[in-house]
């Protein structure tokens, strides 16, 4: 019989400041005109700050020529020269958002915003988050058929419930991909699961300094809650517990004050995610969700869970436009007051996990969707529900179990590390977009499991798109219990007769396919045959085609959409990124019928640009085209920016890049 045993936190009362404020300034101090010259001062310093594994994951999404934008330009040192003379201390700087963060007298708030060079004050909210229940663990459960010479303990569970150990089996287990983690802290050189994990770097944001392991003056409950996150994703102990991601390297922020109940104030997440982004993450996850303010008056409400209005979820925004994955908890509110999703689970991009038990059932306290723009969330499930991971305050070689998204959440941003692993070449947009139409529900996501249970495995086994130099490849792993003979590929352009050719081999894991020249938007349709070596045929699909407009990377399955209809959907803008002194971009949407639309263009803080579109659509495709300019009729800086499409009560999204 179990003994179970409930951990009770010992809570030590705090008073926090209540005078932290974010100070945005109206400039950069750059010369308008020459913003992005490679050769300038300012340009060559925003490239010296990033690391190389930061550049080269910038190029795989933004292209060589563009892995710089306005956000990435240091913020102007006279500007914080001039606020330290008034005695001011700079908390964080925050150079996506043109501003820093300080603590504040009434004085100080009168002088600062009658300064020239000052656009704004705003109060940094400080945010309440109630960890979830973790319970004591007696004895470590042994996994049974387990497809690999690892003995995973009490993790095996939950990870095969997502067919991680099959993928581990091909040696894919997250080496040369680099993970940032943002939680509560990490004592992860005292537990036998961490102690030799592969950490870069690590910073604590609270109290600025190296460690994200207690203070000396604190108790030491403090970063239970993120090393046991650690252990489900990077934990390595034979026959006791092994990651999702165990291979993978790590980099860890302290962004929580946990010296009370459990606080965030929101510019350590904005500087954690901007600090991780430039020392080359590949990949963030986080199991924190806010939607509580210690004051009240500047709490967050349902409608602001929109993707573009909290800086946790603008931070993430930013974050995935510069080629990072990002991963975070849905939120444990489901059934409560609250219910919905949490930020930044509501960002744009970003992939959202609910909880399920052993048995794939959602849990009653996994937040729902969806977000107030009408998009699906969560994204994916995993299992949250006695998820298995470290207990560090037991000791040394202690585990427990708990309940909450915070533990859904490593085991579904392990499967990215382990599809980056898998295929390095991959960018972020491609994963996400993979995991979306492998995970279990992908058919029919709904609010309350999103596209359903993230599977590694299907993950791992999708096909996808290389690219080198405009020479498009296709890539396939196949899962077979027994070896692979006569494994071809069936082609057809735009619905033509079916071409065979046999796929190239590369001796070990991976198959490929070059594809053959093309022009931009013609349709592929392809599925794989193959035997194994007991002559058993094999199909994949096993009905349908997997379906790419060339020119784009992303593919999908035609039993859950159809590349070639695109009713009530809003197209990728073309072209993009496009050069607002010489040319339009050009944006297609899709309509049922005659009804009334309206596409708006947002800067990456939210702000409105330009109503692009307001009236009747006809049914079927209609076209807008854009000049770049905003709604005064002056020309929109270099950046990102985003498109809404509202349409018959619902909401459709994407991103386009200008260059001046």
């Amino acid at each position: 019989m179990k003994n179970i045993f409930v951990l009770f936190l010992l809570i030590i009362p705090f008073t926090f400041s209540q005078n932290k404020y974010l100070i945005y300034f109206k400039d950069k101090g750059i010369n308008p005109t020459n913003v992005l010259d490679k050769n300038s001062a300012a340009y060559i310093e925003a490239v010296n700050h990033l690391m190389a594994h930061s550049i080269t994951r910038r190029e795989k999404v933004m292209g060589k020529d563009n892995i710089i934008t306005f956000e990435d330009f240091s913020l102007n040192k006279d500007y914080i020269n001039n606020l330290q003379a008034m005695g001011i201390k700079i908390e964080n700087q925050l150079r996506w958002f043109n501003a820093v963060s300080a603590y504040l007298t009434s004085e100080q708030i009168s002088q600062v915003t009658s300064s020239p060079f000052v656009k704004s004050v705003e109060p940094v909210r400080i945010i309440k988050f109630t960890k979830e229940k973790t319970f004591s663990k007696t004895g470590i459960e042994k996994t049974s058929g387990v497809p690999t010479q690892i003995d995973y303990g009490g993790a095996y569970g939950q990870l095969n419930l997502s067919d991680i150990p099959i993928v581990h089996s091909k040696g894919i287990n997250g080496a040369g991909v680099i993970v940032g983690i943002l939680d509560d802290g990490f004592i992860w050189k005292e537990h036998e699961s961490l102690v030799n994990a592969k950490v870069l770097a690590e910073y604590n944001f609270v109290f600025h300094d190296s460690s994200t392991a207690p203070q000396p003056s604190q108790n030491t409950v403090y970063g239970y809650h993120g090393t046991m996150v650690f252990s489900i994703i990077g934990g390595y102990k034979d026959s006791s517990i092994i990651g999702s991601a165990y291979g993978a390297s790590f980099i860890l922020a302290k962004t929580e004050d946990d010296r009370s109940e459990s606080h965030i104030e929101e510019d350590n997440y904005a500087a954690a995610l901007e600090w991780m982004e430039s020392l080359g993450v590949d990949l963030t996850t986080s199991s924190l969700g806010y939607n509580i303010f210690d004051d009240t008056t500047y709490s967050y409400t349902p409608a602001d869970m929109n993707g573009i209005t909290t800086i946790c979820a603008k931070a993430a925004n930013l974050a995935f436009q510069r080629g990072v994955l990002t991963f975070t908890a849905a939120g444990n509110e489901g059934g409560d007051s609250w219910n919905i999703i949490d930020t930044p689970a509501d960002a744009l991009d970003i992939l959202a996990a609910g909880a399920v038990d052993s048995e794939n059932n959602l849990a009653d306290f996994s937040s729902r969707g969806p977000t107030a723009d009408g998009r699906i969330k969560p994204d994916v499930v995993a299992q949250g529900v006695e998820a298995f991971g470290a207990d560090v305050s037991s000791g040394f070689s202690s585990y427990e179990v708990g309940d909450g998204t915070s533990f859904s959440t490593p085991i579904s941003s392990g499967i990215g590390a382990l599809l980056l692993s898998a295929y390095p070449y991959l960018t972020n947009v491609q994963v996400r977009n993979i995991i979306l139409e492998t995970s279990a529900n992908a058919n029919t996501p709904n609010n309350n499991i999103g596209y359903g249970l993230i599977s590694a495995k299907r993950a791992i086994s999708y096909p996808n798109l290389s690219d080198t130099s405009g020479n498009y490849r296709i890539n396939k792993i196949f899962f077979s219990t027994n070896a692979i003979t006569n494994a071809y590929i069936y082609y057809s352009l735009n619905s033509s007769l079916f071409s065979t050719q046999s796929l190239s081999y590369d001796g070990k894991l991976k198959y490929s396919f070059a594809v053959p020249q093309l022009t931009e938007e013609q349709v592929l349709s392809f599925y794989f045959t193959y035997l194994d070596n007991t002559g058993k045929s094999y199909r994949e699909p096993s009905s349908g085609f997997y379906n790419f407009k060339y020119g784009q990377t992303n593919i999908v399955n035609s039993i859950i959409s159809n590349v070639n209809t695109a009713t009530e959907k809003l197209s990728n803008n073309y072209p993009n990124p496009f050069y607002s002194n010489s040319q339009y971009t050009y944006i297609d949407f899709y309509a049922n019928s005659s009804e009334n639309a309206k596409i708006i263009i947002f800067n990456t803080l939210g702000q409105r640009i330009k109503i692009l579109f307001n009236g009747v659509a006809t049914a079927g495709k209609n076209t807008v085209a854009w000049d770049g300019k905003n709604d005064r009729g002056a020309k929109c800086a270099s950046g990102v920016y985003y498109y809404i499409l509202n349409i018959e009560g619902k909401k459709y999204g994407n991103k386009m890049m200008i260059i001046k």
